[in-house]
């Protein structure tokens, strides 16, 4: 008896590297409003001494701490690297991992005016532990989160929605970073995106329940798998039938232009209505080193190119290149444009 194969995924249509590379040229002159979830991504490392007669574990020897900007902090971060004028707007708290990420923003000179300091609040923070031998990589043995124990305050959420306001006036596009911090999702925030008048690109990036964000005027959205598969309540996997269910669904239920799904290893599958779905091979190796931060790169590297007059089939390439980038840097890392532009020309030129 014949066993009946999974169908494979069509090849993505051609692009021209050519054209592709004209985009990141108009980076710079694009003004993004960042607007969302800040986190602090915090690495110990350690050696490992010991282990411990406590309990069966390591005991690390500290070596350094690095803290560095995550969730929203990290798109906006990568906008600014890829050389938009970014304008951050989102709330941290009074406390130590506050401060030093809007110092770390002033430091390469990103205008932090949109950043609500909260009394009371906590600043969320993913600390990541990284214990190795002496001459090894370090790997991830622990993580601890710190969140806040309580939702923003009212008068914290209209300085907020004031800012944004503000900065939206003169944006091109506006990308959406929402962890479920209680930034970005509120009812006060959707309403003022479902009232805006001016027209400006809007993506987002949304770790909960995409369809909160119906009728809000999202242009694009760029979950990856797992995020659809909360959503649909499915499993996807090499399911490509199911994978076309889910994305034609949020695509439609959302009323966006285009769906960009991220899928790790297996690439991404770009949804747009009325067109076949575009499955979109990963960039450079499958072997990540480190997958931390890369969605927030996707985000911004796509909501650039859109802002720049890309399709959105030139935008999810660019963001695959930028992806396929980061994923190769240990840490929550950044796809500079000259990083960009040098794997584009590698594209065009070969090796």
């Amino acid at each position: 008896m014949k066993t009946k194969r999974k169908a494979a995924p069509m090849a993505a249509a051609a692009i021209d590297y050519s054209t592709l590379s004209d985009f990141p040229e108009r980076f710079p002159t694009k003004r993004v409003v960042s607007f969302g979830d800040w986190v602090a991504d915090e690495f110990q490392f350690g050696e490992i001494a010991r282990v411990s007669r406590e309990a069966p574990v390591l005991i690390l020897r500290h070596r350094e701490t690095q803290l560095v900007p995550g969730g929203g902090a990290n798109a906006a971060n990568n906008l600014a690297d890829l050389g938009a004028r970014v304008y951050p707007v989102s709330a941290v708290g009074d406390d130590a991992a506050g401060d030093a990420l809007i110092e770390y923003f002033r430091g390469k000179r990103v205008d932090v005016s949109g950043i609500v300091r909260v009394r009371g609040w906590t600043t969320p923070v993913k600390a990541r532990f990284l214990a190795g031998w002496p001459h090894t990589k370090p790997q991830q043995v622990l993580r601890v989160d710190r969140e806040p124990q309580s939702e923003l305050p009212e008068g914290a959420r209209r300085k907020i929605h004031q800012k944004l306001r503000e900065r939206l006036r003169a944006a091109d596009a506006l990308a959406i970073s929402d962890y479920g911090f209680g930034v970005a999702r509120s009812q006060a925030a959707l309403d003022a995106l479902r009232k805006s008048r001016r027209k400006f690109i809007t993506t987002l990036d949304a770790r909960y329940d995409l369809r909160a964000y119906a009728g809000a005027g999202i242009l694009a959205a760029t979950p990856n798998e797992a995020e659809l598969e909360a959503l649909h309540h499915a499993s996807i996997g090499r399911n490509l039938a199911e994978l076309e269910r889910c994305g034609r669904e949020t695509l439609q239920d959302l009323k966006l232009q285009s769906l960009l799904v991220t899928r790790g290893r297996d690439g991404m599958a770009l949804f747009e209505e009325g067109k076949v779905t575009e499955h979109i091979a990963i960039h450079g190796s499958d072997q990540a080193v480190d997958v931390t931060g890369a969605g927030d790169t996707v985000l911004a590297a796509f909501t650039l190119a859109l802002a720049s007059g890309a399709g959105a089939l030139e935008a999810a390439h660019l963001a695959s290149i930028a992806g396929g980038l980061v994923v190769m840097k240990r840490g929550t890392a950044t796809a500079p444009r000259q990083e960009l532009q040098a794997a584009i020309r590698r594209e065009i030129t070969g090796p």
